[in-house]
């Protein structure tokens, strides 16, 4: 049963959902199985000890942990007392942390014990003015209601509004600090309510559907997927790290329907011992996206797990997923599978340049205008402007459109190489470059160049043994792609920064070779 029509609140879902599927397992974490009862009494219990410590209505509450059932209960519990939920990436590092902790200025800071370690240093130079909890695996709720006097498990006497903001997700921040996005119930619900008015089953997620969460609920992707199972009244199995063995296991176990996962977490699935006999009979559907790639991975992802694959594109502004290319448009023509997909309903995208949008085929600035678009960044009002324009959700990726109109996204406009007046996208190079069997990663960066301008270098870590040289790597590009796209130089490393989130740290690779220079191009 569908109820996605019912629930347009985080506060109200555990209450509708209770009503209709009560004892059935809303939640498995670790074999443990929390109940869609269970979720609507401790998700009350919670709001009403927040609210009896003194919450009001916009207050934050921030969590450092690995998703559990707990961790779920305080994301509705703090809906229910009209709080916004922080949940901050337990992979930051003490500094990275303590930054968020003072943009955000929340009222509560709970720290599974677990990562209580990084306190000291998190809190060495500017004490936050909040109060912090610590508790061990399985302890939030009965600490959080035991000090505050919580066993009021009634639901609060408070009215709720799809537009009220529920979560606060942090950026990966690849340049400068990470900004707050802020989003508000609709960010959760509208886009499939727009899928549910035009029939679209999607990736035929029911009631009866077991949805297996890998991606961590501090990002979107994440939390997005566990309040879409919810919402739809399906059980969901929430992975509190990523294990492929675990993973493995899981799936027959619990015959897993639909998951989701980032392209490198497919890659080490597949690496896995015993991923090529594991019983995937029960897999229907398999949701990626987060960053690129590669056409032989995918095929290869597709033909050991044998089920539909749907890709999703989207940022964390738009509320999650945006556009996606579905299943059967995976066995159209090959090169759309560097596709981002059609957008999803409700969702309009447009591709412009500074004179307007562009037409078929011209690359251009990705522009989206979702129902479940952010709120705004907390407390940066410019950005927030610079950003969402007329409705309109100013992506940073540069891409075009089809005449069939499917998406293709080509990079971050602020990667873009200008070499002897052509545009460069960094992100084509290096899917070339990683469809090479000798190569483990890659990143391609602009460097300045007296004759050029700029000129694209090629960074590559080798996979162990192997002796490939740059001329090979420069000859296999060359036989993919346009010469004045090929890098003029090639350097081997150990390994390219990152951050928390994966994503390569480009600004750190270009550093050296700009040192000095008052322009950043040439």
């Amino acid at each position: 049963m569908d109820l996605i029509q019912d629930v347009t609140t985080l506060a109200g879902l555990p209450r509708v959902l209770s009503k209709v599927h009560g004892t059935k397992a809303a939640l498995i974490v670790q074999d443990v199985q929390t109940t869609f009862d269970a979720l609507e009494t401790g998700s009350n219990r919670i709001a009403n000890a927040l609210i009896q410590a003194g919450v009001v209505p916009g207050d934050r509450v921030a969590f450092l942990g690995r998703d559990s059932s707990e961790s779920v209960l305080l994301l509705f519990g703090a809906a229910k007392a009209k709080a916004v939920t922080v949940n901050i990436n337990w992979r930051l590092g003490p500094d990275e942390i303590a930054y968020i902790l003072a943009d955000a200025a929340p009222r509560f800071f709970f720290v599974e014990a677990e990562f209580a370690r990084i306190l000291p240093k998190t809190f060495q130079n500017e004490p936050a003015l909040l109060e912090l909890v610590v508790f061990p695996p399985g302890g939030l709720v009965d600490h959080v209601c035991t000090t505050n006097g919580g066993t009021d498990d009634s639901t609060p006497a408070l009215e709720y509004a799809p537009t009220d903001v529920v979560a606060q997700i942090y950026t990966s921040g690849t340049t400068g600090h990470p900004k707050g996005v802020r989003l508000p119930n609709t960010s959760f619900f509208a886009l499939s309510q727009e899928m549910h008015a035009s029939c679209d089953t999607w990736v035929g997620w029911t009631d009866e559907s077991v949805s297996l969460i890998c991606v961590p609920a501090f990002h979107i992707a994440g939390l997005w997927q566990l309040v879409r199972g919810l919402a739809l009244g399906c059980t969901s199995i929430v992975a509190r790290t990523f294990e492929p063995a675990a993973i493995l296991r899981a799936i027959p176990k619990y015959r897993v329907t639909v998951t989701g996962m980032v392209p490198s977490m497919l890659a080490v699935m597949l690496t896995e011992p015993g991923c090529l006999t594991a019983d995937f009979s029960s897999l229907k559907a398999i949701v990626y996206g987060g960053s690129p790639i590669s056409a032989a991975l995918l095929e290869k992802a597709m033909k050991v797990f044998g089920c539909g694959f749907y890709q999703i594109y989207g940022l964390t502004e738009t509320g999650n997923m945006a556009a996606c290319l579905r299943a059967e448009d995976h066995f159209g023509p090959r090169k759309r599978l560097r596709s981002a997909g059609k957008p999803l309903p409700g969702v309009e995208v447009k591709i412009i340049d500074e004179d307007g949008n562009v037409g078929p085929g011209n690359v251009g600035q990705i522009a989206i205008k979702s129902p479940a678009a952010m709120a705004g960044y907390w407390n940066l009002p410019e950005a927030t402007r610079e950003t969402l324009v007329d409705g309109w959700v100013m992506t940073g990726d540069a891409g075009y459109m089809d005449e069939e109109g499917f998406i293709y996204v080509c990079d971050r406009i602020k990667d873009m190489i200008i070499s002897a007046g052509e545009n460069i996208y960094p992100l084509e190079i290096e899917n070339v470059i990683r469809s090479h069997t000798d190569v483990v990663d890659a990143a391609v960066i602009g460097v300045p160049n007296d004759v050029w301008g700029e000129a694209a270098k090629a960074l590559i870590v080798r996979r162990p043994g192997s002796s490939i040289r740059a001329t090979d790597i420069i000859r296999h590009i060359r036989m993919q792609l346009a010469e004045f796209k090929v890098p003029k130089t090639v350097d081997f490393v150990d390994q390219l920064p990152r951050n928390a989130a994966g994503k390569i740290l480009k600004t750190k690779l270009r550093e050296p070779f700009w040192q000095g220079r008052e322009r950043r191009v040439s």
